[in-house]
């Protein structure tokens, strides 16, 4: 196993390897893609089984981490242009020059990925790792511990520990390698722990990409169609039990069409998931006990007009909605991560955006409307990670769109090129000829200070 082997050790081979340069071989990167890629396709059955078992997921939804590979298939077809260098225009100062940005690899990162995806945020950016050109230590979370060997056994047998390597273990090891000095560090999960790694890679200046979450929330018109709004966000707060980062945290409704929309979401939830969702194939379970604890007291809060049951010796919450809550209530306070739906409602726009912004920049906002000038209105007006128009959760999938968040909610981005920027350096190189070296800019400087403004001007 890689954890009985010193995390120094691990850290100090992959040095060792990056400085022959092979990773730098663009080739070479798509061969170890195209390597991952196929790996995936041989564990398949292993990593949909490993997170049912962590997450009692319905095969679609753990299929979802087995579709990371949609990142590869993107990174493999477009490796080859990001790799090359961009010429960019001089000042007719700088002549004779010309000017160029090339992008290198960073050295050694850092992978430390989320229990709730366990797999495909664990993939996702080690894609992006690869396809810049840089050596990975990955760190499973232990909490998902089914996925995490899944993870050590695919990567082992298909990479060389000092190119990619997995260390397995709780927070004693997460420590340990955050003591360590890496070239960048990826993190996924939650905002206290995110201060944490961003704490310890200040000791050694490292760069820090932060994918975090915060209190997404959603915003439904009066203007809708009710019933596909209502599909659309039952479906996106209660995938994979509501332990999503982008999961529709809170409503907030119309007040003129609140109590039609709260009867479409209830009629929804009966569709996806029958009168009894406990007995649901298609609806999962949360992470652990612990987890079931911290959310079990929200239920106190406000009026439940859907779900509200539990069931303790299965980590099981039913997908339920809160109604007559406030903004000052507990189940407001900070990201649910789970299946717990509060709604405020709003009479204007207005307030709904003061209210918004009145609160930590989330890492995801959704929006329902027709109205063109509201969708306009909203962009403009508030600050998030991403947002979604007349849908959920969508807009991760998404390749061309950079994912991340801002403020509270995250630093930096990923996804397609995006991953391909955060693990890269981009390196501003001038080259200068020697047939033409004008005089102005030599001592002494007498007499040159006026062509040097109108130079500048």
């Amino acid at each position: 196993m890689l954890t009985q082997v010193p995390i120094k050790d691990i850290i100090c081979k992959q040095r060792d390897f990056f400085a022959t340069g092979v990773t730098k071989d663009v080739n070479w990167r798509i061969e170890q893609l195209k390597r991952l890629k196929q790996a995936i396709v041989d564990h398949q059955e292993a990593i949909i089984n490993a997170v049912k078992a962590d997450l009692g997921r319905p095969d679609l939804e753990a299929y979802v981490e087995v579709a990371a590979i949609s990142e590869i298939k993107y990174a493999l077809k477009h490796l080859k242009s990001w790799v090359k260098p961009k010429t960019v225009p001089t000042g007719i100062d700088q002549l004779p020059a010309s000017a160029k940005i090339y992008p290198e690899p960073l050295g050694v990162v850092l992978i430390i990925a989320p229990w709730n995806y366990p797999f495909s945020l664990t993939i996702s950016p080690l894609t992006g790792a690869i396809a810049a050109g840089n050596c990975a230590i990955l760190k499973p979370s232990e909490i998902s511990a089914n996925t995490s060997k899944v993870v050590a056994n695919l990567i082992q047998k298909t990479f060389d520990s000092a190119y990619i390597a997995v260390v397995e273990g709780g927070v004693e090891t997460s420590q340990q390698l955050l003591a360590e000095r890496f070239d960048h560090i990826f993190f996924t999960g939650g905002t206290a722990i995110g201060k944490i790694v961003m704490q310890a890679a200040a000791k050694h200046l490292t760069p820090v990409t932060l994918e975090l979450g915060g209190k997404s929330p959603c915003i439904v018109d009066a203007d809708v169609n009710l019933n596909h709004a209502a599909k659309r966000i039952a479906w996106g707060k209660y995938l994979n039990a509501g332990q999503t980062c982008i999961a529709p945290d809170y409503l907030l409704v119309d007040r003129r069409i609140k109590s039609d929309f709260l009867t479409e979401i209830k009629k929804c939830v009966q569709e996806f998931y029958g009168d009894e969702p406990s007995e649901s194939p298609d609806y999962g379970r949360l992470i652990s006990q612990r987890h079931f604890e911290r959310l079990v007291p929200l239920l106190q809060e406000g009026k439940i007009v859907i779900g509200g049951q539990t069931k303790p010796e299965e980590n099981y919450i039913a997908p339920t909605v809160i109604d007559g809550v406030s903004w000052d209530s507990a189940v407001m306070e900070e990201e649910i991560f789970g299946p717990i739906l509060p709604v405020l409602e709003y009479s204007d726009l207005n307030e709904a955006i003061a209210q918004i912004n009145a609160r930590p920049k989330p890492l995801a906002l959704y929006l329902f409307s027709k109205d063109k000038q509201k969708q306009e209105q909203v962009l403009q007006q508030t600050s998030s990670g991403g947002v979604c128009i007349n849908d959920t959760i969508m807009h991760v999938g998404v390749s061309t769109l950079p994912f991340g968040g801002v403020g509270d909610s995250g630093i930096g981005s990923y996804h397609g090129r995006a991953s391909f920027d955060t693990f890269s350096h981009y390196k501003s190189v001038l080259k200068k000829g020697f047939w033409f070296d004008p005089n102005w800019r030599y001592p002494p400087y007498k007499d040159k200070l006026s062509l040097f403004k109108r130079m500048i001007g």
